[in-house]
């Protein structure tokens, strides 16, 4: 009978809705212009600048915007530069945000257990000029400690305005700084310190503590200086004897006193040494130049659309080059950045009092970075919330999601849609986001889609590497597809190159294929004390500087690129068929039941297997569907019955997402515990490592082949 009802009254909606659209339509047209948008969205963006037998080589039909003409009128070629410009144009204007922390107070849950919550203020600001002035400050408070120009600077610790404070002043001074996760585990860490042989590193009041055993693997670290935390004392006591321990003000206060001049850097210096994440062994140091970022920076002024008057988020690292450059855009714009983390993001972050407002609802942002991996959370989080719904609500949502996404494909907005239906989901962002620029990793169709409709309207999917200084493709503003990263970026030229072994030829059809090779100035000039690395990655030629990326991708007509395939993921079963784990893996991650997965192959079979972390809230509803209740979720994941649902769900959600039969696993193992940096199973920026993985799982592989 409820299913009755149901039906009828969303039948009912879908007149009232009809009716609508055709009373409104004229308006509509007439106000948005749907045509104008549909006809930029598939408007040429790259063009063939060079063709032989085995490669083609495209470049961006677009001229250089305002801010780009801008910094080359100015002779902006050096990160130091870029805050000078800043200061002069947006002197008095907000720049750098940080929430107040009021105090820590318990909070006794349902369950009577008791968590610590921060009571929060607003936010309080540095304007352009108080950033200037401590990041000169803190530059000469190094100087102060005997610091010289080109001496490295290792900055291991959380995004916050002081870590952007104290790159710039390394900047001003010309130190080279070492960038390393906050995530990274003890032995990434000292072999990122050891290799760069850095005297003086800066970090954090949570991190400072990890020195205490890390100090004993570093005999270059001399001196410590770290970032205060509002409330709590640091402690400084217990740590390697002969190592100086500084607060981050009182080297801001040294400076402010002293009359040292800056060291200016030249665009060939190095700026950032930034450690990649590792996903196939130890963490390469990529070598980036004052210049190579400059070119990063003009590309995104011209790709992405950023004003004075918008608010970033920042959450992501700033040890990455994506996270660091984006926010780099903002200072060229005199656009505020307001920091924040996963503990205080929204109001139901684990350090938000109940009742409480979190960071981006009391921010209220615009614009924020963000990679797949929180963007899928998101996704899912949506979709659980959807579902524990009545069932006229489920159809509703279902209805008005399937409703906007129809108009948006059409070039229309949906303003009563949103406010009615997708409010109270803009609400979580602080309802004003209106982009969202995502980087790192493809982002799957239907995550695109969702965080699109339900959250933001503008979601732009970019590519790019840390040798690329994170440059290469972005989507054009106007462009409403989904599934691909963009055109080339103005200055850097995107070539794909025939890839025989993996079948990828730029003469496939309907469109070019091949590995993707980046050439430009924002390309690294290689890998810090790699040399043969190094040489294998990277080549000059016509007078620019070219990176192997590793990488298949597809160029189509309107010269937007598509990531199809990496050549470390691609398997060949015993078939004849051959299978990209990243791209099955991208698509399987988007079914409700996906934490986290990785897919196998073994050469020697005809199908694959998966290794899956499950989602704790929807194992407990496959649980109770199976009447397997009294089991706790350790006992689930070893359970065959719930294997087997599990199985038949991803089989089903594989089928949706239109994967071939033979790429869609054939048995899965379901892990009980969450795969993290610390267990030396994902990177730091959570990319799988492979061969970890399979190390840790090989008995349990080999079962799976075996059943």
């Amino acid at each position: 009978m409820d299913n009755v009802w149901v039906d009828s009254a969303i039948g009912a909606i879908k007149v009232v809705a009809f009716v609508y659209d055709v009373v409104t339509y004229p308006v509509y047209a007439v106000l948005q212009m749907p045509w104008q948008k549909k006809q930029l969205s598939r408007r040429v963006k790259a063009k063939v600048i060079a063709k032989d037998e085995k490669s083609i080589t495209y470049r961006s039909v677009d001229s250089p915007k305002e801010v780009h003409i801008d910094m080359v009128k100015h002779n902006i070629d050096t990160m130091e530069k870029v805050l000078n410009y800043t200061v002069k144009q947006y002197k008095e204007n907000k720049c750098l945000g940080t929430r107040d922390i009021l105090a820590e107070e318990d909070e006794v849950q349902e369950n009577g257990r008791v968590f610590k919550k921060y009571v929060m203020g607003d936010y309080k600001w540095r304007t352009f000029k108080e950033v200037n002035e401590e990041a000169a400050a803190f530059g000469r408070g190094l100087r102060l400690l005997g610091h010289q120009p080109k001496e490295n600077v290792i900055i291991f610790g959380e995004t916050r305005a002081e870590w952007m404070v104290a790159a710039q002043g390394c900047f001003k001074q010309n130190f080279p700084i070492v960038t390393l996760y906050s995530t990274l585990g003890e032995e990434a860490i000292a072999h990122g310190i050891n290799e760069t042989e850095g005297t003086i590193i800066i970090t954090t009041h949570d991190l400072l503590p990890k020195f205490r055993n890390i100090l004993y693997k570093t005999p270059s670290i001399k001196k410590i200086i770290y970032m205060e935390d509002q409330l709590k004392k640091t402690d400084i006591t217990g740590f390697k004897d002969g190592v100086e321990i500084y607060a981050y003000k009182t080297i801001v206060s040294n400076g402010r006193s002293s009359n040292i001049e800056c060291t200016p850097p030249t665009k060939d210096d190095i700026a950032i040494i930034m450690y990649t994440s590792g996903s196939t062994g130890v963490p390469k140091g990529v070598l980036l130049t004052h210049n190579n970022m400059i070119a990063t920076l003009k590309g995104f002024t011209d790709s992405v659309a950023i004003y004075p008057n918008d608010i970033l988020l920042g959450f992501l690292p700033l040890a990455h080059v994506f996270e660091l450059l984006s926010e780099s855009v903002c200072f060229m714009r005199g656009t505020p950045i307001g920091y924040s983390s996963a503990l205080t993001l929204i109001d139901t972050s684990s350090k938000i009092k109940h009742g409480a407002k979190g960071d981006a609802p009391m921010l209220r942002p615009t614009c924020l970075t963000a990679v797949p991996l929180i963007l899928d959370r998101i996704y899912k989080g949506i979709n659980d919330k959807v579902a524990k719904n009545t069932p006229f609500k489920r159809a509703l949502f279902n209805f008005a999601f399937a409703y906007k996404k129809k108009w948006m494909r059409r070039g229309f907005s949906c303003p009563i849609i949103d406010k009615i239906i997708f409010g109270q989901t803009k609400k979580l962002l602080g309802g004003r986001l209106r982009a969202i620029l995502a980087g790192g990793a493809p982002l799957s169709p239907d995550t695109h889609d969702l965080i699109r409709i339900c959250l933001c309207d503008t979601v732009t999917q970019g590519y790019g590497l840390t040798e690329s200084s994170s440059s290469a493709t972005v989507m054009d503003r106007y462009d409403r597809s989904t599934g691909r990263v963009g055109a080339p970026t103005t200055g850097c030229d995107v070539r794909l190159v025939d890839w025989d072994e993996g079948n990828y030829r730029i003469t496939d059809k309907p469109f070019p294929r091949g590995e993707i090779i980046l050439g430009g100035d924002n390309i690294s000039p290689g890998y810090f004390k790699n040399p043969e690395k190094t040489k294998e990655d990277f080549f000059n030629e016509d007078g620019r500087r070219w990176f192997r990326t590793g990488d298949i991708g597809e160029v189509q007509e309107d010269g937007s690129i598509k990531i199809i395939d990496r050549k470390k993921d691609l398997v060949k079963l015993q078939a004849g068929e051959y299978v990209s784990l990243g791209k099955v893996e991208s698509q399987l991650k988007t079914c409700p039941i996906v934490e986290n997965i990785c897919v196998y192959g073994d050469s020697h079979k005809d199908y694959t297997v998966a290794l899956v972390v499950p989602s704790q809230p929807q194992l407990e509803v496959i649980a109770k569907r199976l009447g397997l209740m009294s089991l706790d979720f350790d006992e689930l994941c070893v359970d065959p019955r719930v294997e087997k649902e599990v199985l038949l769900q991803l089989i089903d959600h594989g089928k949706k997402c239109k994967l071939e039969k033979f790429e869609i696993p054939g048995a899965v193992k379901l892990c009980s515990e969450v795969w993290s940096p610390d267990m030396g199973l994902v990177t730091a920026a959570f990319k799988l490592k492979r061969k970890d993985i399979q190390a840790r799982y090989q008995h349990e592989i080999n079962r799976m082949y075996a059943s």
